[in-house]
């Protein structure tokens, strides 16, 4: 029987990473105190990482090892930081965390219907397990789906080629990376929006994408996301079919959709 795929993205949707609040900061940290005196290494990291993915060059733009040799190599100082080993060492609750309860229960629930799920996720394997172990996401997964092990990366469709079978759906709270990448491969995009207003949360979800109030809701994230205030209409292509506020949502969502 050929395989039904429920994809995943981590961070954003189902896990919170400790690259923001402790990673990047210690980087920072170690590089001012080599040049001995402050320097903002991670906007010049973040910058090139966004220069890379405005190139299409996906899989490098993830590559936060070789971002920052680069920036050191610039600054003629030597690299002597392991981005992985300070992911380990950050990886503890509660410097990492899953976002809303029930999320085990409920990629279990899910398993036991039949259903075969991945993480696709433009994080490097290196520095998505380590997180995934220290919650307990590691061993829910028939597979993890990074750049460097697919060559290529979201939004790329390239990227869903490694899971055999049909993708059913996939989840995600990125318009730019996750909706276009479900958009791309004829596959029913979800989209995670934990805070919406009140009157787009009493909606069913699958009646939400075809409000008027959540294209200019996305409109709005998809100016974030690409930094662009002055973006006026929402492409087709960044829509999501299906809005859940939770995860708690999903399960009954795909039995609406005749998914389940």
């Amino acid at each position: 029987m050929s395989k039904r795929w429920i994809s995943f993205d981590l961070d954003g949707t189902l896990m919170q990473n400790p690259f923001g609040a402790w990673v990047f900061p210690e980087i920072a940290r170690v590089i001012s105190g080599q040049l001995g005196r402050e320097h903002d290494i991670v906007s010049e990291m973040v910058a090139e990482h966004e220069r890379r993915m405005s190139e299409e060059r996906y899989v490098e733009a993830y590559d936060w090892d070789d971002i920052l040799f680069s920036r050191c190599d610039e600054l003629c100082i030597e690299k002597t930081i392991e981005i992985e080993s300070l992911v380990r060492k950050h990886s503890v609750i509660p410097k990492v965390n899953l976002l809303e309860g029930g999320i085990l229960q409920m990629l279990d629930e899910m398993k036991k219907r039949g259903f075969s799920l991945a993480v696709v996720t433009n994080g490097f394997y290196k520095f998505q397990a380590p997180v995934m172990e220290a919650l307990g996401l590691l061993n829910y997964f028939d597979e993890i789906v990074t750049p460097e092990r697919a060559g290529a990366g979201k939004p790329d469709p390239a990227i869903l080629q490694k899971l055999s079978g049909e993708v059913v759906a996939h989840v995600g709270d990125r318009l730019d990376h996750d909706i276009q990448l479900a958009n791309r491969s004829h596959v029913t995009s979800i989209l995670i929006e934990r805070k919406l207003p009140e009157d787009l949360a009493r909606l069913q979800p699958q009646m939400r994408a075809n409000d008027q109030r959540m294209r200019l809701l996305c409109l709005e994230k998809w100016k974030r996301e690409c930094k662009n205030p002055f973006l006026l209409e929402l492409p087709e292509l960044f829509m999501p079919q299906i809005v859940i506020c939770s995860m708690s949502e999903l399960l009954s969502v795909l039995n609406e959709q005749g998914l389940g």
